[in-house]
């Protein structure tokens, strides 16, 4: 942009060496975050850690979206700046009230930051916009701290993510001692589903015991009330583990009693993180909401806050509640089982039968805790602590006590729980399979689709036969989908 509305010398009249250093270090230090980048995908790829490596690619996805934003807001924020408005049309729905930009445009002689950048913008709208009596819709000062809050929320949400799922991750992997506890246990794994002459008192197991709340009206209160309180607590222990992971096994691959629920759990996890990372359209959405009731007086920052707080105790009320609900359908059904007790798993349990909901509410909390950290922190460092966009210390503090409670919660106990008991309904995911086994059933299924479309073309003297073939190859892909859950799987989960 030219000089002449404020904003110092232009390039042209810019020393060479100055924009060749600047050229120089920018260029360096996003060169060494795409090595970094992609050394670290070569790593997880080497290594097999493919929902990872998906996941980090995401984060390229989204770096590339910001760099897209970045250069749209840099390309035409001279066309921007010149869209000129009436300055009563700027009077309406204001973060500061009027009374506080007066103060800014008669500052005091020590002044502050806050007042220092008003008079910048105060400053560009001479120029253009005040030869027609008019001031610009957005000034050039706005617009670049716009472009910086954008960036700082991208950033805040990948790491708070990462965060999140590193420390919900190693609570999880706490529980392997657990999974080499059973397998220890049950050393004659091919006795593991066969029906032994002992009975099992539901009522006296462990698991019952600790997650039965009686029968009655009073039950499904009670029922509630200790799953809001159970998620602050010991949200999972050994008996729910070894319950869940003996409904799940006994459900999806009975054949396989050797399977292992700990990895396979893992995997699952890690297939999930990389959609929590990336931002999606709806959230953007919110963001343009919130900016636009970020008005003075209404203290939206801090009401706001309340909503990934409401959210994420819900979230792990209900997660605390299937496991409950779990128990009493076995407690209600028998007094006494032939065997081990098993649980029945299906999406009936969960939030309109479907328990992706859960993962999607988890990346809403996510990435509003990260958006009220993210704004707290542009403000403070933009604007200065004192800043009337700031807000009154009295609504800052409860903001950042609920922001950190969220964080933590959501990585030690409302993560592990989605974990587990997501795995509690009618369908398995596809992290059952390893992913080379993943790839060999997608090219089945792919090989019968185009043979079903060629089949479909063909002439009607061949028709027979071409049915025939179909069949044939379709009963093949179906009886290779199941020799690999109840054979291959077996050997994979070995390690």
């Amino acid at each position: 942009m030219a000089g002449g509305e404020g904003e110092g010398t232009s390039l042209e009249f810019t020393p060479t060496w100055v924009v060749a250093a600047v050229c120089t270090v920018i260029v360096g230090i996003s060169l060494a975050v795409e090595r970094l980048l992609h050394y670290t995908g070569k790593k997880l790829k080497k290594a097999g850690q493919k929902p990872l490596f998906e996941a980090l690619q995401k984060i390229k996805e989204e770096l590339m979206l910001l760099g897209f934003i970045s250069l749209l807001l840099t390309v035409f924020q001279s066309r921007i700046v010149k869209i000129c408005v009436k300055e009563s049309i700027t009077e309406h729905l204001l973060p500061c009230s009027l009374h506080d930009k007066e103060e800014a445009l008669n500052p005091k002689p020590e002044g502050t930051s806050h007042v220092r950048h008003l008079l910048a913008e105060e400053a560009v709208a001479v120029g253009y916009c005040a030869a027609k009596g008019k001031v610009p819709l957005l000034s050039l000062e706005a617009l670049h701290h716009l472009h910086i809050f954008i960036f700082v929320l991208a950033v805040v949400h990948v790491t708070f993510s990462v965060l999140t799922v590193v420390f919900g991750g190693a609570k999880i992997r706490q529980w392997k001692h657990w999974e080499e506890s059973i397998t220890k246990d049950n050393f004659d794994h091919s006795q593991v589903f066969i029906k032994s002459s002992k009975f099992t008192n539901v009522k006296e197991h462990d698991f019952i015991r600790n997650r039965f709340v009686g029968i009655g009206k009073g039950s499904a209160i009670r029922g509630w009330i200790h799953s809001f309180c159970k998620q602050f607590y010991g949200s999972v222990t050994k008996t729910d583990y070894v319950a869940l992971r003996l409904g799940f096994i006994t459900t999806h691959c009975k054949a396989n009693p050797k399977f292992n629920f700990h990895k396979y759990m893992i995997r699952a996890l890690e297939d999930d993180f990389k959609k929590v990372v990336g931002i999606s359209w709806y959230l953007w959405v919110f963001v343009v909401i919130f900016l636009l009731l970020n008005v003075n007086g209404w203290h939206t920052y801090f009401w706001i806050a309340f909503v990934p707080f409401i959210l994420l105790l819900a979230v792990g009320t209900k997660l605390e509640h299937i496991i409950i609900q779990l128990a009493h359908e076995v407690a209600e059904k028998h007094i006494a089982i032939e065997g081990d007790l098993v649980v029945q798993p299906s999406d009936d349990h969960f939030w309109f039968h479907r328990p992706k909901i859960v993962l999607f509410l988890i990346h809403f909390i996510l990435f509003q805790n990260a958006f009220e950290i993210a704004f707290f922190f542009w403000i403070w460092v933009q604007y200065g602590f004192d800043s009337c966009i700031m807000g009154q210390v009295r609504y800052i503090i409860p903001r950042l006590i609920i922001g950190v409670f969220i964080q933590v919660l959501c990585s030690y106990s409302t993560l592990p729980l989605y974990a587990l008991v997501t795995q509690m309904g009618t369908n398995f995911k596809k992290a059952i399979f390893e992913d080379h086994i993943q790839a060999k059933v997608v090219g089945w299924a792919l090989n019968v689709k185009k043979k079903m479309a060629n089949n479909g073309g063909t002439n009607g003297s061949s028709h027979d036969g071409s049915t025939a073939t179909t069949s044939a190859t379709t009963a093949a892909a179906t009886s290779a989908f199941k020799t690999i859950q109840l054979g291959k799987i077996n050997q994979s989960q070995q390690s």
